[in-house]
């Protein structure tokens, strides 16, 4: 029987900590996710506009085995100077890998498309997310808030505002799992006009409502709401930028393989999703810190957990949006 860790937050995970930053004028930020210790990492790339940096070297076949964080940012491309932040902070702490007699914060990143949310972009020379990395990594902690926060901050889903999203799952093996999205697609998340999420039959209590499945289900639930067609915008600049952590030991290609799996939590959670105005991307982490190595049994486990642990992060992004002035969507709670 799954449950949730005591924080129903990523950082149940042992060895991780998240810090945020944002610009309320701006209605856009930066999540930082930090590690105590280097930790095993892969991705998944399965949206067809992905914004990224350093994403190649997580594949199993490279030589750079563990990071030091990941950044989740608003700002589409101006969005990767984030990394940049974050990069400092790690360095004035002396963290990275060493290299020639100097130490190289690993710092992976990936970026939404924020810009048309109503928030004013007219920053002058150069984008704020730099500074708004360094300033997530200083805020970084085992407990953070949800919602319009972080790298959620302008997040909007089809209809509704988006946001960033986090949730926990404490296996039978006593592996721990946990997720964090922000949450920005082109998609719906939840079915047609109504308050009922897709991801209603993974949720763990009422941690997005407790509403369940409507029965019946409304007439129109098959009709696809794409976020431009509510606002009669171009297509494009959507995505859900999320990452999976365990505690369990894992290879750099079994962290890929959960990757894989928790794009399943997309699906279960997001319609539709994976499309070509999404850069829909999963980070994996292992930190090790159970020190419990897997039979393929609880391999399982974990890797169905995964999907069901990311589709409840994504509903929790959206259901604990706030409203701020200027918004183009409503949020949730206003349904």
């Amino acid at each position: 029987m799954f449950r949730t860790g005591p924080r129903n937050l990523i950082t149940d995970v042992a060895g991780l900590r998240v810090g945020n930053a944002a610009d309320a004028k701006l209605k856009s930020g930066v999540t930082a996710l930090l590690c105590d210790e280097p930790a095993v990492a892969g991705v998944q790339v399965l949206g067809g506009a992905p914004g990224t940096r350093e994403t190649d070297l997580l594949e199993p076949q490279n030589s750079i085995e563990a990071i030091h964080a990941i950044v989740l940012s608003g700002g589409s491309a101006f969005g990767l100077d984030a990394a940049s932040g974050v990069q400092a902070a790690l360095r004035e702490r002396n963290i990275g890998v060493e290299v020639g007699g100097f130490r190289v914060p690993i710092v992976p990143a990936v970026i939404l498309f924020d810009l048309r949310n109503g928030g004013d972009k007219d920053w002058g020379r150069y984008p704020p997310y730099r500074d708004l990395g360094y300033e997530a990594a200083q805020a970084a902690g085992i407990d953070f808030p949800l919602g319009t926060v972080g790298a959620g901050t302008g997040a909007l889903s089809a209809g509704l505002k988006g946001g960033l999203g986090s949730a926990s799952t404490v296996l039978d093996s006593g592996v721990t799992i946990g997720a964090l999205a922000a949450v920005n697609p082109t998609g719906s998340v939840t079915i047609a006009r109504s308050r009922y999420f897709w991801a209603a039959p993974f949720e763990i209590g009422d941690e997005f409502g407790g509403l369940g499945y409507p029965s019946p289900m409304p007439a129109d639930a098959r009709k696809i709401l794409l976020k431009f067609r509510d606002k009669n915008i171009e297509p494009g600049g959507n995505t859900t930028i999320a990452v999976i952590a365990t505690d369990a030991v894992l290879t750099k290609a079994a962290a890929k393989r959960l990757a894989v799996s928790a794009h399943d939590g997309f699906v279960r959670a997001i319609w539709p999703t994976h499309t070509p105005a999404d850069g829909d991307l999963v980070f994996a982490l292992a930190t090790g810190k159970s020190g419990i190595e897997l039979a393929l049994n609880d391999a399982i486990d974990l890797y169905a957990a995964a999907g069901a642990t990311m589709a409840r992060a994504i509903s929790r992004g959206v259901f604990a949006a706030t409203p701020a002035e200027g918004d183009l969507f409503p949020v949730w709670s206003s349904r």
